[in-house]
């Protein structure tokens, strides 16, 4: 496979990934706007709401430490 290139899963699991990024600072967007924050400061609640995403939660993992 070339470099740069990825096949069916793991470019499935970017694809999630990027979408949930993308989802998770949208919302924090919206929310700091409607909030009253200046530029700089819901561009960096956008920036943190990726930093918190739950991975676990985005690939459907159990979370660790948790058993089913």
């Amino acid at each position: 496979m070339p470099r740069g290139t990825f096949d069916g899963d793991a470019r499935v699991l970017a694809e999630a990934v990027r979408q949930a990024c993308l989802d998770a600072a949208r919302e924090a967007l919206e929310t700091a706007s409607l909030s009253g924050l200046c530029r700089e400061g819901a561009e960096e609640a956008a920036l943190d709401a990726i930093r918190a995403l739950d991975l676990d939660k985005t690939l459907h993992l159990p979370a660790a430490g948790k058993k089913d």
